[in-house]
């Protein structure tokens, strides 16, 4: 099991470190938007300051899975950003959808391999 922890964090952690690099670095060309998904981006990118947030925020996580450190603090600081990126693709724009269902599975095993660290967390006083 701890391979497969392995496996699943790495693949996560790569894919959040690529689409934040392709986004920040502007290596490839956005594709063109349409209907409630270029409203949607329009007032991301409107902002100003969300976006580069939210990619650097994937880098970061991103490379945390990669390397193997702070994975638990990853896990909770990327949750958010997952249940967007899964809202997104299954109420505006289909087409990512598998990925979207990937990463929700990846963060929650992930995030159950290392539930011993949540602990402190969700105790109640």
């Amino acid at each position: 099991m701890k391979i497969a922890t392995i496996i699943v964090r790495t693949l996560m952690g790569l894919l959040f470190v690529f689409a934040a690099s392709v986004v920040l670095l502007h290596l490839v060309p956005q594709p063109e938007l349409t209907g409630a998904a270029k409203t949607f981006n329009e007032g991301l990118e409107s902002v100003g300051y969300f976006l580069p947030l939210l990619k650097v925020t994937e880098l970061v996580c991103g490379l945390a899975f990669v390397l193997g450190r702070y994975v638990p603090l990853a896990t909770v600081v990327i949750a958010p950003v997952i249940v967007n990126i899964f809202c997104f693709h299954a109420f505006v724009d289909r087409s990512g959808l598998p990925v979207a269902i990937f990463l929700v599975l990846a963060n929650a095993f992930v995030a159950y391999r290392h539930r011993e660290s949540y602990r402190g967390l969700l105790r109640a006083k």
